[in-house]
């Protein structure tokens, strides 16, 4: 059976103009997995207010990320897509989208269609399922499809964050630093607001009132922040780091209705308490981008040191890693038997 694989990582602006940006932005924002309030309340939140004023300043944050190859998330991804391509050979083709932006899913996709693959396995790759994540990029991929006249055998990989090669890629990444050398260990993850975590618990009950801190069931196995917390554990423990050295926090937050603890106050209290020397792995995030790079990379090592801290360490992302290659190719053929 010839199988196409379709890659889809969250996207990019094609550029870090202001034009680009804000056309990244109204995209991403006006999907209502991502703001996810009545279609008419987010029209206007989004085109009337959130967009027309972040975008100018978005699009110098991402003039910080920008190098000579583009936007880095962009550049890693289809290097990623490229190694598995070669690793493959014939029996797999391997395809790459963005969920926003370019390459889109609309054209990949009708690449796809063409080739008239016996099977399709959508991998977004997300390690932790989120509605606005994984289940976004599903879902536009299954309305897209959903259109062909000759639908093929269709199979998902929603989350991998236990899987064996993707934690033992963040294993080997954090052994190539010192960890007796730092005073702290942040495993710091995007952030979402809470009412979209309470939403995959079945039973109806909120996240507060599952123990999604300290273990995985039947009831929160999709939860955004119990399988945050599993993938840390699990990392944590190939790395030896006793629990009074590391913390779980969650960035790129709103408002105050979202995840705890923030990695902004977090990093602040640390360096209060005296911490000069702080590590931070980002396992939401297998390529590194402008969270990263820039909110963790330059942003908060400012804030650390403004409160009395001196370096804060990111750990670097998976991107185009040959372990990772290997580990990803390992995910994708198990899904395939």
């Amino acid at each position: 059976m010839k199988t196409g694989v379709l890659l889809i990582q969250l996207g990019t602006p094609d550029s870090s103009s202001v034009k680009d940006v804000r056309r990244y932005l109204s995209e991403f924002l006006n999907d209502p997995r991502v703001i996810d309030i009545p279609a008419v309340a987010r029209f206007l939140l989004v085109n009337g207010i959130i967009v027309p004023f972040r975008a100018p300043k978005s699009a110098k944050i991402y003039q910080q990320l920008w190098t000579i190859n583009g936007s880095p998330l962009l550049f890693y991804s289809q290097s990623l897509q490229k190694k598995l391509q070669t690793s493959f050979v014939d029996e797999v083709a391997v395809h790459l989208a963005m969920r926003y932006g370019n390459p889109s899913m609309e054209n990949v996709l009708e690449e796809m269609r063409k080739k008239n693959y016996s099977r399709v396995l959508l991998l977004p790759l997300f390690p932790q399922y989120a509605s606005a994540t994984s289940g976004s990029a599903i879902d536009k991929a299954m309305k897209i499809i959903r259109k062909w006249w000759v639908i093929p055998e269709i199979r998902t990989i929603s989350q991998f964050y236990d899987g064996e090669g993707f934690i033992d890629c963040f294993v080997e990444k954090g052994k190539q630093y010192n960890l007796d050398e730092y005073d702290h260990v942040l495993f710091s993850y995007h952030g979402l607001p809470i009412r979209q975590v309470d939403k995959v618990h079945v039973d109806g009950k909120p996240c507060a009132d599952h123990n999604c801190e300290n273990e995985i069931t039947e009831e929160n196995k999709f939860c955004y922040k119990a399988t945050c917390y599993a993938t840390t554990r699990l990392i944590a423990e190939k790395l030896n780091l006793p629990k009074e050295k590391i913390t779980v926090c969650f960035q790129s937050r709103l408002d105050k209705n979202w995840l705890e603890p923030f990695a902004d106050k977090t990093i602040i209290e640390l360096a209060k308490k005296g911490a000069k020397k702080i590590l931070v792995f980002s396992p939401a995030f297998v390529a590194d981008c402008l969270e990263t790079i820039v909110e963790i990379g330059h942003e908060y090592q400012q804030l650390f040191v403004e409160h009395g801290g001196e370096k804060v360490q990111l750990v670097e992302s998976l991107n185009d890693s040959d372990a990772w290659v290997k580990a990803l190719k390992k995910l994708i053929q198990t899904q395939l038997k």
